[in-house]
């Protein structure tokens, strides 16, 4: 219990040092792993039934070489793919929103040195050492959230790729 409260106190002392963008960098780094770890169950877990369904449901049909059952395998084909695109596009921009918070922290902690520098009429170190900090710690949070989002928004952006063309393999016409 003690050791819980110790990483509390550390992890409520950064966000202290990183300004108030580093709370909104930390939210949009939240949202953005919640979504990869959703879209992780699906792939793992949920994918599966959803292609045996569409599988079954092509499998069904006595008609298979008509122009309107190919508009039906084409139908099936960009359900099975919408859903495995399902949040990439928002997982994507959240991987590209991380660095530009990071660089609005640069700028807010800028200006609290500046303001520091303008207040006192020196650069004192101690004094500006707040606001440097303030300007450096949401930009590594930033560019920490934008990397280890970028690796996974690709992996996921393939797979998708290539489970869609395995839908569509699997969907062909049996004689």
């Amino acid at each position: 219990m003690i050791a819980l409260m110790e990483m509390y106190d550390a992890i409520n002392e950064f966000m202290d040092t990183g300004g108030q963008v580093l709370i909104v960098i930390a939210a949009v780094i939240f949202i953005m792993w919640l979504l990869i770890f959703e879209r992780f169950v699906f792939v793992f877990y949920s994918y599966r039934s959803v292609k045996k369904h569409m599988v079954s449901v092509w499998q069904g049909r006595k008609d298979q070489t008509s122009w309107y059952s190919e508009q039906i395998r084409n139908a099936l084909i960009s359900r099975g793919t919408t859903k495995l695109n399902r949040n990439l596009a928002l997982i994507q921009s959240l991987v590209v929103l991380c660095p530009l918070l990071g660089l609005l922290g640069t700028v807010t902690g800028m200006i609290e040195v500046f303001d520091v520098m303008a207040i006192s009429g020196s650069g004192n170190a101690r004094s500006m050492a707040s606001g440097v900090s303030r300007a450096t710690i949401p930009t590594m949070a930033g560019m920490v959230g934008s990397l280890s989002g970028v690796f996974t928004a690709t992996w996921l952006r393939r797979n998708a790729k290539k489970e869609a063309e395995l839908l569509a393999d699997s969907l062909t016409v049996s004689h």
